[in-house]
């Protein structure tokens, strides 16, 4: 169906929008905001509100969008990592639903089916604008989405209709109702937006106050002395400090759900020396067999090459960089390698058997004979070419045998890096070979006659008959199970104080993780660590625990854990490391401003701040209340330079603001207008856009309250 190439076409597009519903109305990191939970509960993924989200039902809306992602892409099979993203984006959904539930459903906010029919029907909401459903203005077209739809119900109930038609039909009616109940959660949601945003009003002294900060400007002296000047060795900090310090800041440590840390052992199992001898020999025999002539394709399957062999000349830009960066340098016969490519882990050799110049885009069209009668078809080819040639439009032709004779365009990447069939590389083949502007004759056995004119070639490039054979440098069974056998052995009978006073000896190296939450999926970028994670998060594992031994990556790493420490809802405690570190930075710089400030209240005037050792100097202008101004003498933005001169007069000095980067003094040199009209109107427009970033401050609360757990880890 056409209307389902239209979806596949625009996929990458409809799939950004799936979720545009609640965009903004979650915080980033919510999905890191989460508690741990028995292993009992074994059908329960997760729970919002008190309301417990069953695993069949997550699994379900998980396959609806995995179909909605393969209808709009047309694929087949999604990788591990796409299925992850996809378990994410829905439980996202499922929270951002629920909450806006919870609310709407007391304040009594719903949308009405009259309501989503009327923004059909208008067709301005950005999730319609992003849909393939639109005109030639590319404004969304109720009507072409109405005629689709009915189209695929005429399919879906007529008994004759074929089961490819009838599965497309499907497809495309589900996605359509996928779209349809996301537009009707964002509608929900932008509701309940709105009203929160109404809550918040603008008045016109406000608005002159936005005009004023936006448009009076100060040009200042500043002098800095930077906090950079005093090393931070010079600062002693205690535990007293840490502590009066985490007692100030203490709403920043506050921790939603329960985190857990860890110390951990990850062996990447690699290639041993007998391994690498063995590919050498290997691959100085595959060397030899293509200096000796054995047809290269031959030579690559064998080697089970990562690079199969082309039989269509290709690009550098379809090789892997390593080969790319040395085939424009080689000479056709050259030979080189082995050689081993440390970015990749790989073996290599490379062959250059020709090299030609070739377009990268051609232009054709084309018309087709069928082939019932080869015979009849190169006759009936032979009468279209003379008759394009005498003049007759090639369009009208094409019409004669159902075809509509179309300008397509085809480009090297297209068809690069794929497996071509010899009928496709014939056709390529005389399309490359061409000229622009010619008209051929192609046979292609036993099935059809082609007629194809070129209309235009471009970007000449230089194009590669390669033999190239790329091996992995991979480890064997032996070493893998010597690798196993090792940890294995050093693991055994070991507690976690002497695996982490041993380690280094045994040639281990001891890593550390703080704070995982249960909704990350790996273990220091390692994939397929979900039993590790099971482990860490189960209720019976405790402090001080050490995991069993775990294999993972893609069987290629061994992973062995000690649980270090867990941090419960609540606050993050003072001596847990990163707090720690947060916290003596914060202290440092208190004691130097301090230092900086004592040493800046001898000078009484700006020149005499300016010649006090380590300042630096610098003119400031077009300074503003609502714009933090960047220092580049210091390289900070520092809105306390813009908030402490706002209304300072014209000669106003003063002296030791504290900064991000330094302490500062300042005297203004000019003061001046932007020439810019008061509008009310505009300045309370920003004022509500203002309102409207700041109710995001609402949602932390709506998911405390909601008492969020996400039990996913579990399963996944």
């Amino acid at each position: 169906m056409a209307a389902l190439q239209k979806v596949r076409n625009a996929g990458p597009i409809v799939v950004g929008a799936l979720f545009l519903g609640l965009i903004g109305f979650i915080a980033t990191d919510w999905t890191r905001v989460v508690e741990v939970f028995s292993m009992s509960s074994h059908n329960i993924v997760g729970t919002i509100n008190g309301k417990d989200i069953d695993l069949m039902e997550f699994n379900n809306k998980v396959d609806e969008y995995t179909n909605v992602i393969k209808t709009s892409n047309g694929l087949t099979n999604l990788t591990d990592e796409q299925m992850q993203s996809i378990r994410d984006q829905v439980w996202q959904t499922f929270v951002e639903t629920e909450l806006i539930a919870s609310e709407t459903n007391e304040l009594g906010l719903t949308v009405t089916d009259r309501e989503l029919q009327q923004i059909l029907i208008k067709g301005e909401h950005p999730m319609l604008l992003q849909t393939p459903f639109r005109n030639q203005q590319g404004q969304f077209d109720y009507t072409m989405l109405k005629q689709t739809l009915e189209q695929c119900q005429e399919i879906l109930t007529t008994p004759e209709a074929s089961a490819d038609l009838v599965e497309e039909a499907n497809s495309l009616t589900q996605w359509w109702k996928f779209i349809e109940k996301n537009l009707r959660h964002t509608l929900l949601a932008e509701k309940y937006q709105s009203l929160l945003v109404s809550t918040i009003l603008s008045n016109p002294v406000a608005a002159q106050q936005n005009f004023d900060a936006r448009t009076n400007e100060k040009t200042l002296l500043m002098a800095a002395l930077p906090f950079s000047s005093i090393m931070d060795g010079e600062i002693t900090v205690t535990d007293k400090d840490l502590k009066a310090k985490y007692a100030e800041l203490k709403n920043l440590f506050e921790a939603p759900a329960e985190t857990r840390s860890i110390k951990y052992i990850d062996i990447a199992v690699k290639a041993s020396k007998e391994d690498e001898a063995e590919l050498n020999k290997q691959m100085a025999e595959y060397a030899k067999q293509l200096t000796d002539g054995v047809a290269p394709a031959k030579v690559i399957r064998e080697a089970r090459s990562l690079v199969p062999y082309y039989t269509l000349p290709i690009s550098k830009k379809a090789l892997p960089t390593d080969i790319a960066n040395q085939v424009d340098t080689m000479k056709v016969g050259q030979q080189v390698g082995p050689y081993y490519n440390n970015m990749d882990n790989t073996m290599n050799i490379i062959r250059l058997i020709s090299s030609k110049t070739m377009p990268d885009s051609i232009q054709y069209r084309v018309i087709g004979i069928p082939g019932m009668d080869m015979t009849l078809a190169e006759k009936s080819a032979d009468s279209i070419m003379n008759a394009i040639k005498a003049g007759a439009p090639f369009d009208t032709i094409a019409k004669k045998y159902n075809q509509n004779g179309e300008k397509v365009w085809l480009a090297s990447s297209q068809y690069e890096g794929m497996s071509i069939d010899e009928t496709n590389k014939k056709f390529i083949e005389a399309l490359s070979s061409a000229s622009a502007g010619s008209l051929q004759k192609l046979v292609l056995d036993n099935q059809s006659v082609l007629v194809i004119n070129v209309l235009e070639t471009r970007n000449p490039i230089s194009k590669y008959d390669l033999a190239v054979v790329k091996v992995a440098m991979d480890f064997s069974k032996q070493t893998y199970d010597k690798a196993f056998s090792n940890f294995s052995s050093f693991l055994a009978g070991k507690d976690a104080e002497a695996i982490d006073t041993l380690a280094a000896k045994a040639g281990y190296r001891i890593l550390e993780r703080d704070n995982i939450s249960n909704a990350e999926h790996t273990i220091g970028g390692v994939s397929s660590t979900r039993d590790v994670m099971r482990w860490i998060f189960n209720e019976d594992t405790k402090v001080g625990d050490v995991s069993p031994l775990y294999e993972c990556g893609n069987n290629d790493h061994l992973m062995c854990v000690i649980l270090t420490d867990i941090a419960p809802k609540g606050y993050l405690s003072w001596e847990q490391e990163d707090v720690k570190r947060f916290l003596t930075e914060e202290v440092i710089k208190d004691k130097k401003t301090a230092m900086l400030q004592e040493k800046m209240a001898s000078a009484k005037s700006f020149a005499e701040v300016a010649k006090l050792a380590g300042a630096v100097t610098d003119t400031l202008r077009r300074v503003t209340f609502n714009q933090p101004v960047f220092v580049s003498k210091t390289g900070y933005s520092e809105p306390a330079i813009s908030g402490n001169s706002c209304n300072e007069a014209k000669d106003a000095f003063k002296s030791g603001v504290r900064g991000n980067g330094a302490v500062y003094a300042y005297q203004v040199l000019a003061t001046d207008k932007q020439e810019a009209k008061f509008d009310q109107k505009v300045e309370q427009g920003m004022l509500k856009q203002t309102a409207l970033r700041s109710i995001n401050s609402f949602q932390n609360d709506l998911y405390r309250k909601a008492n969020v757990e996400d039990k996913r880890y579990l399963f996944y």
